[in-house]
């Protein structure tokens, strides 16, 4: 999903907690429980254009919204490989990335044969990384995406998922053996159903709230900086109110 939304246009979006019951009551709660929550697939380009915008949010709102990384799932389990026309889509899309953006890409990507656009793996680790560092979860989902775009590394591999992930101060074996544990399998399809239950139907998607008292959507795809950061500034001086 493409279509842009200011923070000005914005509507009430309720949103539950994987295990809590649906939001959007009458009952506020204080700023300091408000957080963003963002939904994204590290095989996403837009959420790869996206990044750079996701992390100076968090820069500005740190200390005021906390952020939540949920896991979409643009395209889990796919098990066929690329075709020419796919690669077609993909250097289309890439091209539009780029320009709205200014990310790089390295379109040898598109040369590869047999390529399987599983995007579940990706997913899996950065819920991983979420479980075993949450702190870390940005800068890492942030990596994968460079890795694959820009890097031309095959982030559906185990072993590449797993070396990024030693390069940001994980253990190599207890990473790999988290990765590929059941409990990580589960809890990323968790992630994707919630990504469901919400609605989300496109990535990125950006909400701002709490269980509480609900979620604003702050930008359904993607958005530039420049055109969130006043609005969000606007709404946090006047209450945070949803």
């Amino acid at each position: 999903m493409h279509r842009r939304v200011g923070v000005a246009a914005i509507g009430n979006a309720p949103m539950a907690d994987h295990d809590a019951t649906a939001a959007g009551s009458s009952r506020q709660d204080p700023q300091s429980a408000k957080t963003f929550v963002y939904f994204a697939d590290p095989m996403c380009s837009w959420c790869y254009g996206f990044s750079p915008v996701i992390a100076a949010l968090a820069r500005r709102f740190e200390g005021r919204l906390g952020l939540r990384i949920v896991m979409g799932g643009l395209r889990p389990f796919d098990t066929r490989p690329m075709r020419d026309k796919d690669k077609g889509y993909l250097s289309e899309a890439w091209s539009r990335v780029a320009e709205a953006s200014g990310q790089p890409f390295d379109r040898a990507f598109l040369a590869r044969d047999g390529f399987v656009y599983d995007t579940e793996p990706a997913c899996r680790a950065v819920v991983t990384m979420r479980t075993r560092t949450p702190e870390a979860t940005l800068t890492f989902l942030s990596a994968l995406q460079a890795a694959f775009y820009a890097g031309n590394r095959d982030i559906t591999s185990v072993a590449v998922l797993t070396d990024i992930a030693a390069d940001h101060g994980q253990d190599r074996t207890a990473f790999e053996l988290a990765l590929l544990s059941a409990d990580m399998r589960n809890a990323t399809v968790a992630d994707f159903q919630f990504t469901q239950g919400c609605g989300v139907q496109g990535y990125p998607a950006l909400f701002a709230g709490s269980d509480t008292s609900g979620y604003l959507l702050v930008t359904s795809g993607y958005c530039r900086l420049d055109a969130l950061e006043e609005p969000l500034e606007a709404w946090w001086a006047a209450g945070a109110r949803v």
